[in-house]
């Protein structure tokens, strides 16, 4: 595993960090789940990501991976991963519990902790924009989470450039610099190249990719249609059924021709063509077992890509 430094910072992420934002939940097998941790840790991936709503029910997952710590990462071994969690979207019900003030952050982030029974989380987020806070109130939370030791850096999620450059600009003056900025990129979604990259590289701020395989579309598994064990087939599933037409499909299909073609599954091209960007500090994987989780990282065994395959990547996705 290659280690990325995390914008200009001192930090070190492995290409491939793990997201617990499915298949961790109470819902879930957990002896699966502490397996791919396992797994995924004995590969070199040192950094996994969750948030304090993943589940499901909401905060199972943080609950499941304090578990899973406590059974095999004892001792100095914590100081061998980077543990990263955010607050933003609805946790509980109320006026205290969703968005982005002061008092939701740092009470999620207190109950975080004692879910996952850590002292501390390297990297505390704030998991969305919030339009009707103060931007102020919102990075001050996280400049003291990381000055009152509960974090050890801030970073923030799904904010446009605009928004970025504010809060960077608001964090550097507080002293607490934002460390990385996590968003939705992927073949499919380009948002990240109009601009947003550009002010995270003027920023020095590390840039992460959250659903980089697309909701599972970027694989093999919707090459001839929608199966029934699908993502876009669970109607309480993020991505959904009329996302995949056919013409989305046959995208996935030429894609794959290309990935056949540098001896890649889809999902393996798919992680690289992110990673070839050295912008990106780190890609954000999920998996439902080991073996899908080692199929992904060998895509860092092939991240070159010739002139000829981008022009042909261009082409099928225009």
């Amino acid at each position: 595993m290659k280690y990325n430094r995390c914008g200009k910072s001192g930090l070190l992420l492995p290409q491939i960090s793990l997201g617990l934002w499915h298949n961790f939940g109470s819902v879930d097998n957990f002896e699966n789940g502490e397996s791919i941790v396992k797994a995924a840790f004995d590969k070199g991936i040192t950094h996994f990501d969750l948030a304090n709503n993943y589940g499901p029910v909401p905060g199972s997952a943080e609950t499941n991976f304090g578990k899973i710590l406590k059974n095999n990462f004892q001792g100095n071994l914590r100081d061998q991963i980077v543990i990263s969690t955010k607050a933003g979207y609805t946790m509980w019900d109320g006026p205290y519990g969703d968005w982005g003030s002061r008092k939701y952050l740092l009470s999620s982030l207190d109950q975080s902790l004692k879910r996952m029974n850590v002292d501390y989380v390297d990297i505390f987020y704030s998991h969305r924009f919030d339009p009707e806070t103060p931007l102020e109130e919102t990075m001050m939370a996280l400049d003291y989470a990381v000055r009152s030791g509960k974090a050890l850096y801030a970073g923030i999620s799904n904010y446009d450039p605009k928004q970025t450059a504010e809060a960077t600009a608001i964090l550097k003056r507080l002293g607490t610099p934002c460390l990385i900025h996590q968003v939705k990129y992927s073949m499919f979604v380009r948002e990240p190249e109009n601009g947003l990259l550009d002010v995270l590289e003027e920023k020095g701020v590390g840039c992460i990719a959250f659903s980089p395989l697309a909701q599972g579309l970027l694989t093999d598994k919707y090459l001839k249609g929608v199966p029934e064990n699908s993502r876009a087939s669970n109607p309480n599933g993020h991505l959904k059924l009329e996302e995949v037409s056919e013409g989305k499909i046959e995208k996935i299909r030429s894609l794959n021709e290309i990935a056949r073609n540098r001896n890649q599954s889809l999902a393996q091209m798919s992680l690289a063509w992110l990673l070839k960007d050295s912008r990106i500090s780190s890609v954000l994987i999920g998996a439902s077992s080991v073996e899908q989780l080692k199929n992904n990282i060998d895509s860092t065994k092939t991240l070159q890509f010739s002139k000829e395959e981008l022009l042909a990547i261009e082409s099928v996705l225009k």
